[in-house]
């Protein structure tokens, strides 16, 4: 019998996986963006923009000179970049591109799927998409507000028309793509002009589940078959199952026993099987690191996704409160969680007003341990002073004239 191992190793390595280990003040750059995006295998888009987009968030946390214009590059004129469906909306490398193929054909071949866009769509399905498709190829990109049927309707996606809705049915079966966000509305273009697929390989549907458990194990360092499935959210949880069970069973990954945060026995974990060279790599990077500096991060960065993971790993208990009624959050809006080398030491509420350029922090809150004189202030002040330039705001303020007070 030997004994679980120290949460901090598969809490090093998620932060491993997930960049957060590599030098953020390297020179930024379109191509180091790129670079960023294929480790991580996607970065989420979120329409919210109380401070930066999370996108644009995620990225600013692994690479301190990242700016906007630099995706915008990747995905408008490079073409290095393309969006599509993960686990919500979300910016992917090319080079996944063959692999979402599957999932397109995938979601096309659905009933559930099908069904279900059939009752927005209507009878005349199939000559609305084709009449969109033909739009397209004659006019090029096309935005939602030039469908003349759908004005007035709902922002919600219950409440579209049939020509919007069939738009997001042809992105979610490839044949359309998004090829620039304007004021943050999709334009929709042709797939194949924007990505032709005829020099792609092939990827069959075993290539496909193998890719895709890989790849998420590569992110996550050590997990769950459940949080392999939920990564991409591309494989069903079975397929993550049998995925494991097959590769354990040919020596392509190991099952390991691991510590938690969250006050459960501990658990069970897939890794690869040089797990433990991965953890003293995360180790030594972890030692390279600024350990005073502290990163602002997105709400939903992909460290904070999984609620339980967090709890798990961090003993960071996280919830997203934007939907929950104002009355009933326990911190606020949106809230941004600060992480100190591999420690999650408190969380901050802000928000950017454009019209007077000034960030405010509307309130702190330290993790125990870390409140009173503990509080790294400075490092604080120094890392809302960082975001403040990066959201281009001129001033910032904080709440109660000190960093020091607790508002819990």
């Amino acid at each position: 019998m030997t004994s679980p191992l120290d949460v901090s190793v598969p809490r090093r390595l998620l932060l491993l996986g997930q960049g957060m280990f590599e030098d953020r003040h390297q020179k930024a750059s379109p191509a180091r963006v790129h670079k960023r995006i294929e480790a991580l295998g996607f970065v989420q888009v979120d329409s919210i923009p109380v401070v930066a987009r999370a996108h644009d968030h995620i990225l600013w946390a692994r690479l301190a000179g990242y700016r906007p214009p630099m995706l915008r590059n990747l995905i408008e004129k490079q073409r290095k970049l393309f969006e599509h469906w993960t686990h919500d909306a979300s910016i992917l490398p090319v080079s996944s591109l063959p692999y979402w193929r599957v999932r397109f054909a995938r979601y096309f071949a659905s009933p559930s799927q099908s069904l279900w866009w059939q009752k927005r769509l209507g009878k005349d399905s199939d000559q609305v998409c084709e009449g969109l498709l033909q739009r397209i190829q004659d006019e090029g990109g096309l935005r939602s507000r030039h469908l003349e049927s759908d004005e007035g309707c709902s922002s919600a996606w219950w409440g579209w028309k049939k020509e919007k809705a069939a738009l997001e049915y042809l992105w979610r079966i490839g044949k359309l793509g998004i090829s620039a966000r304007v004021n943050f509305e999709k334009v929709y273009s042709l797939m194949e002009e924007m990505h032709p697929g005829e020099n792609e390989p092939v990827i069959n549907e075993s290539e496909y589940r193998d890719w895709a458990c890989q790849r998420a194990l590569e992110g996550l360092g050590m997990a769950t078959p459940s949080e392999i499935a939920a990564y991409y959210r591309c494989i069903s949880l079975a397929e993550a199952r049998a995925w494991c069970r097959d590769a354990l069973a040919s020596g392509r990954v190991v099952e390991v026993e691991a510590d938690s945060l969250d006050g459960r026995s501990p658990g069970r974990l897939i890794a690869f099987p040089d797990w433990s060279r991965r953890a003293r790599r995360a180790e030594k990077r972890l030692a390279d690191i600024d350990a005073d500096e502290i990163r602002l991060l997105s709400p939903f960065d992909p460290i904070l996704r999984d609620r339980k993971r967090a709890l798990r790993l961090f003993g960071f208990d996280y919830r997203f409160e934007a939907f929950v009624p104002a009355a009933k959050r326990r911190y606020g809006y949106y809230v941004l969680p600060l992480l100190r080398g591999e420690t999650l030491i408190g969380r901050l509420d802000a928000k950017l007003h454009r019209d007077q350029s000034l960030l405010e922090v509307r309130g702190l809150w330290w993790e125990a341990g870390f409140s009173g004189r503990r509080a790294p202030v400075r490092a604080l002040r120094a890392a809302i002073d960082a975001y403040r330039g990066f959201l281009g705001a001129e001033s910032y303020r904080l709440p109660r004239g000190d960093l020091r007070s607790s508002l819990a």
